[in-house]
């Protein structure tokens, strides 16, 4: 009767390698089994949902795990960027923002509750992409000149452009075209791009300042018409587009990011596994080609230099903001 007692510690030992075994395998598959949550700071419909939902389609079979696509509209991104500071650093939540969010939004609000250099780490840049000037269907104008005399002859040199956040570059062009040209043009402030297109295609408004994957859609059906960019040259979307440069407004050459960003803390392990999924993304030529089909220059940026891209737009419109006058709110 005594002699199965003698295999028992043998058995414990079997049993303990068993579990540590099993809870290993769990723990390397549990990345795999948690979605990865890619935070949107605006509504669905606009351009930075539609690029973020590309990316996601194809990152979940890069990465062998599931990523999905969260809308957390409101303030500019600001609602994201709460989410984003309170997620747990491990990995699964990040942040698809353009400039504004990041680079913008704490220099034109007086306590925006997070700040991107402590509270978040840079995962990778993939894009560029510029901003620009449409007008609505009704509006008789086809280029900047004629916007520029018809607000003058028939709107008594007063006009509203819609913006698709407060605070926001698009408001800051606004500011500087009417400087530029001596006329009353008053930024209306959106929640996103998708409810001011939709003014814009119903002629509720006469004009819009936004970016270029915004417009590009209904610039392609004729519903608008684009007829001025940002940047040093011309966008390869819209070759029979201006720069503002051409148009005699200088100094908005350095054009807006889009990236992924993470908390801070995330593991560099996590940074680097992501970092390299969406690298791996970006280059697949169907996805180029979609990304560029909404108006982005693909250009894909490690850590690092993304980092460095970031701080370096941010000195940038810190100076335009502070030369401009404008009061943090």
């Amino acid at each position: 009767m005594a002699q199965p007692h003698r295999f028992q510690p043998l058995r414990r030992l079997l049993l303990a390698g068993l579990f540590t075994a099993a809870a290993g395998l769990a723990h390397a598959q549990a990345p795999g089994g948690t979605p990865i949550r890619i935070l949107v700071g605006f509504p669905p419909g606009g351009g930075t949902d539609a690029i973020a939902r590309v990316l996601a389609e194809k990152m979940k079979d890069v990465l062998n795990q599931p990523v999905v696509v969260e809308n957390r509209a409101g303030a500019g991104g600001q609602i994201a960027a709460h989410a984003l500071k309170a997620a747990a650093p491990d990995g699964t939540t990040l942040f698809l923002s353009h400039d504004h969010s990041i680079s913008i939004l704490p220099l034109v609000t007086k306590n925006a509750g997070f700040d991107p250099a402590a509270d978040f780490v840079p995962v990778a840049g993939f894009a560029t992409f510029a901003n620009g000037l449409a007008v609505a269907g009704e509006t008789p104008a086809k280029s900047v000149a004629e916007y520029v005399a018809w607000v003058k002859s028939a709107k008594g040199g007063k006009d509203t452009i819609g913006v698709p956040a407060p605070g926001s570059i698009p408001e800051f062009l606004v500011t500087l075209m009417a400087k530029k040209y001596q006329l009353d043009l008053q930024a209306a402030p959106y929640r996103g791009s998708a409810p001011m297109m939709a003014d814009m295609l119903g002629n509720q408004i006469s004009a819009g300042m936004g970016s270029v994957p915004d417009f590009v859609e209904n610039q392609k059906a004729g519903k608008i018409r684009m007829v001025a960019v940002i940047g040093n040259k011309r966008q390869a979307i819209l070759p029979d587009v201006p720069t503002f440069r051409e148009l005699g407004l200088a100094g908005l050459e350095d054009l807006p990011y889009y990236g992924l960003f993470a908390p801070a803390g995330t593991p560099p392990a996590q940074l680097e596994r992501i970092g390299k999924a969406l690298q791996q993304v970006v280059a697949m030529p169907d996805v180029h080609e979609r990304l560029t089909g909404m108006g982005l220059t693909v250009e894909y940026q490690p850590q690092a230099p993304f980092a460095n891209r970031v701080k370096g737009y941010t000195q940038t419109w810190t100076k335009i903001i502070r030369d401009s006058g404008f009061q943090p709110k």
